[in-house]
Parts: structure tokens; sequence; C-alpha cells
């Protein structure tokens, strides 16, 4: 097909609506199932292109979470530990395959943004990731494959209506990309820049020590920034973004913003929140929600008398301000990608704060010498790319 015609555009006022191929070729795109709207493509082919340089450059299976064209979460296959499988609702579906691993940890890193995200894969969809994807509250899927079961699983979400997109894994983009706004055009060449282990050689602080795994989680938070709407800051750890700030016009909100979601996913993973006397009644996205007031600040809202007796067994101790630094206090070893220069130190103070320790960004801002200062005052590794990376 050389175009699919879409029920409408970004608000239901915008028809017509489709997409179509440039070149005249034909798509690299099948819907299998569904009817994919205008956001779903835009998510889904961001989303594509974001798993297939992932694969590319760690050779894992990977998977991203996808809302309103940016990533709330991005992952590679990595195995999850006892906590990780708790906090993200897969303890019990047994063993998963590496694929499922990714996309439990892309979906599981901020899980109230990725309500009703649209999936990428980099791999064939197996039955094991089906199963996982089937009881979430998601819009549709890109993938270059499907096994013929995992295929029937996801046919049958949404009454039957669930996008199912099948991607040519053999595509190659055209050189040059254009779009159109308030009738006038604009061009340029596609950003083809690989990211890969050697991205990271001019390291500019007194620690230089970095390992194959930190490079794999800055290879990470540079892919997803890649594709995430700019200014954007991303934290990673153990081969899974864990907070993602896109779309802000500073770059501190960028890096508060991200550090409040890497400390959200933190703070999930104490006893306190573990150990939450839930209703057997209580699904999914509601306990996401209940967590979410809990470790906030906010949690009066949640803890009141005639409140929590809609959620709980038992009313939960508070989990005070206190113990919540307490725990922060021992994240470690994060590390973090920022696709333009910090102008200030400000961010590696508040990057800290969340366990950061090694740094990706692209350099040259008249005050580098500052945030260098900053580094090398809590030992940290920095390496400057040299390299911008906005995406808009």
């Amino acid at each position: 097909m050389k175009e699919i015609q879409l029920k409408y555009g970004c608000n239901p006022n915008q028809k017509p609506s489709r997409i179509y191929s440039v070149d005249g070729k034909d798509l690299p795109v099948t819907v299998l199932n569904g009817k994919p709207g205008y956001i779903n493509f835009l998510d889904a082919l961001n989303g594509w292109q974001l798993v297939k340089e992932l694969k590319e450059a760690t050779g894992l299976p990977s998977a991203t979470s996808f809302k309103h064209v940016s990533p709330a979460g991005a992952a590679t296959g990595v195995p999850l530990s006892e906590t990780l499988k708790k906090i993200y609702w897969v303890d019990d579906l047994g063993e998963l395959s590496p694929l499922a691993c990714a996309y439990a940890r892309a979906r599981g890193a901020d899980r109230m943004s990725s309500f009703g995200d649209f999936i990428a894969l980099s791999d064939v969809c197996d039955v094991s990731t089906a199963k996982m994807i089937k009881r979430e509250v998601s819009d549709g899927i890109i993938a270059p494959g499907y096994e013929p079961e995992a295929l029937e699983i996801l046919k049958g979400k949404k009454r039957g209506n669930y996008n199912i997109i099948l991607m040519d894994p053999n595509y190659e983009a055209p050189k040059l990309e254009t779009k159109e706004v308030y009738g006038i055009a604009f061009e340029q060449g596609r950003n083809e820049l690989q990211i890969g282990q050697d991205f990271f050689s001019q390291v500019v602080t007194e620690n230089k020590e970095l390992t194959k795994e930190v490079k794999r989680d800055l290879i990470i938070s540079l892919i997803t920034l890649k594709y995430t709407q700019s200014n954007s800051v991303c934290y990673v750890k153990e081969g899974q973004a864990i907070g993602i700030g896109a779309g802000q016009q500073s770059r501190i909100h960028c890096t508060r913003l991200a550090g409040n979601k890497a400390d959200n996913w933190w703070l999930r993973q104490n006893e306190k929140v573990l150990n939450l006397p839930f209703k057997e009644d209580i699904g999914r996205p509601d306990r996401d929600n209940a967590i979410d007031l809990y470790i906030g600040d906010e949690s009066e809202d949640l803890l009141a008398d005639g409140v929590w007796e809609n959620t709980f067994t038992t009313k939960p101790a508070e989990f005070t301000r206190a113990e919540k630094r307490a725990w922060l206090d021992q994240l470690e070893d994060v590390s973090l990608g920022s696709d333009a220069f910090f102008p200030f130190g400000d961010n590696i103070e508040r990057a800290k704060k969340s366990g950061v320790k090694y740094i990706a960004q692209p350099g040259g801002s008249v005050r580098d010498d500052n945030v260098i200062a900053v580094c090398n005052k809590y030992n940290m590794v920095m390496a400057f790319t040299g390299i911008r990376l906005f995406h808009h």
C-alpha cells in the first residue's frame, strides 16, 4: 500500500488525514488489526527507530513505551530481579523471555505515563511478551513480526480493535526528510548518527572510569534522547531508562523532571511500598495511582480517614520525607544523558540527588569549567560527546 487513510489527525476536527509514501513506493508498514490514528503512527515510527537502534547498539532485544511522541520508557532485555518483577506487576507471569523483560522494564519505569501507550519492539513479538501486553492498557504495537499465537492474543485486546502494525525491518528511510508547517515545507538531512561504545572517548573529569556496562547505559540514554521531544534528559540504570524529562524549555527543569521520575522508580522498591496492603479487587492502574500518591508530597489525600479504606485492607503508615530521603540516598551508579549542554552546575547538583555518577552531554557551554568542577566534587565521570540530539 502507498497510503493509509486515518480517522482524523491530531484532533477529531482535523480532517482529512492520511499517511502516504513520499517517494511513491509501498509503505513499510502493514496494519494487521485495528485502525491506528495520526498520533499512533507518530509514536509507532519514532518508537521503531528507537528500538531498532538500541538493538543494533547493544545486541539486546529492546522495547519502548511511547506517549505523545516521546518515550515514557525504553529498555533492553536484561533479566529482572525479584523486586523489579514485583513493582512492574509481572511476578505472576512465570519465566519471561528477554523481549518480555525489555517491555516490562520500558512499561514499568514510569507506569503512570505509560498508561495507554504505543509499544515498539525490536524483535518478533513472542507469546511471553504478548501475554504481558494483553493485560495492560495500551493503544497499539509495532514490531517486525508476530508469532501466530502472540498475534491472536493481541487481536483479543480492546474488543478486537487493538492496533497492531507490522514493520518491514529492512526498510531504509530517505536521506532527506520533510514536513510542512503552516503551508511551508521544512527539509533536513535525516539524523543518522550512530551511537556506540566509542562515543565516550572525551572524558573531561578527573575520574575517567567507564565500564562496558556503564557505556551501555549511556548509549541507552542518548538513543532514547534522540527520539524524545527536546529539551530532554534521561536517567538510566541497569539497562533501562528510569526517568525521562521531555519537552521542557529549561535544562534544569528537564533534569528535575527526569530526576523526580527516577526517584519514584527507586521509592517504589522500598519495603513500605512493596508491602502496601491493597485490597484484592484493586487493579494495576489503580494501584499505580495509589502508589504515586503514597510516595509523593500529597499522601494525605490517600491516607485520610474515609479514603484509605477504598484501597487498603489496613491503613498504611506514612512514608515520611526523612524516610524517603534516606532511601533515595542509597540509589547509586545511575547514568545520565542530556540532548544539549548543561549551562549551569545546578543540573549536576540535582542529578547527584538521584544517584547519578556517569554523565554524557555535548559540552560547549561557556560554563563548562563550572559543570566539570561540580562533577569532580562528587567524583563523577563526565564525557563530552560534541553532538547535540535535539528532536522536534
